[in-house]
């Protein structure tokens, strides 16, 4: 392939105090475009993003889909279409100068998608809680039965090729989203692979982990997609 064109999806939902961190370290010689998708932000996370440089799309409906999929939109919108999709979290636990080694599988060895592994990883005392290990131990072991698909890991931090993101038709609009996206890869055949990434303590509070009612929702979710699409 030669030197691909890469746009970065970036869902955030009041991730002012991390935004512009993460944005600076995103190495910007090989990306087009970075899209930071504000997800209903009550805080200054629009704005920052805009003056860090990245086009900001509004999403005003809350959930870690929706906000990708609006990110989607405007890229499907576009005249030159992207080679390759990134997407990396708003809330800088992810170091955005890996992206080179995690396109490079794509780049360099044919692959469809990769998926930045925490598991393989160096992780970060505390940075993943307990039930997020569990929960992304179960998930993995349960697409490995059913697909024969070996992942280790549901990361945020991964990237696929644009052409295989269309195919896949990506419709959940909350917690169930990077499950989805791994099963129907698996289910199509497509050839994924895993990098090890590096992964910090968030900035600020999880949505998600950091709640008691958000853990055992996105647990649900992510199981219900898992079965629903067997």
């Amino acid at each position: 392939m030669p030197k691909p064109i890469i746009d970065v999806i970036i869902p955030a939902y009041n991730e002012e105090q991390s935004i512009h961190k993460v944005l600076a370290e995103i190495p910007q010689h090989l990306v087009r475009e970075v899209i930071v998708c504000n997800n209903n932000s009550s805080d200054n996370t629009a704005n920052m993003a805009r003056e860090a440089g990245a086009t900001v799309v509004d999403q005003p409906e809350k959930g870690y889909g929706a906000a990708c999929l609006k990110g989607l939109e405007h890229v499907h919108a576009k005249t030159e279409k992207p080679d390759i999709i990134v997407f990396i979290d708003g809330d800088y636990s992810d170091y955005p100068e890996q992206i080179a080694e995690l396109i490079d599988p794509i780049v360099n060895k044919e692959m469809d998608m990769v998926i930045g592994s925490r598991a393989l990883g160096d992780l970060e005392k505390g940075a993943m809680m307990p039930q997020q290990i569990f929960g992304n131990w179960l998930a993995t072991t349960l697409i490995r039965l059913f697909y024969n698909y070996e992942f280790t890991d549901l990361g945020p931090f991964r990237a696929i090729r644009y052409d295989k993101l269309v195919e896949i038709d990506m419709q959940d609009r909350d917690f169930g989203w990077t499950v989805e996206m791994q099963v129907k890869a698996a289910k199509l055949k497509f050839n994924c692979t895993e990098v090890a990434v590096r992964y910090r303590k968030r900035i600020g509070v999880s949505k998600v982990s950091g709640t008691i009612k958000g853990t055992l929702l996105a647990g649900h979710k992510i199981l219900w997609t898992i079965f629903k699409l067997i």
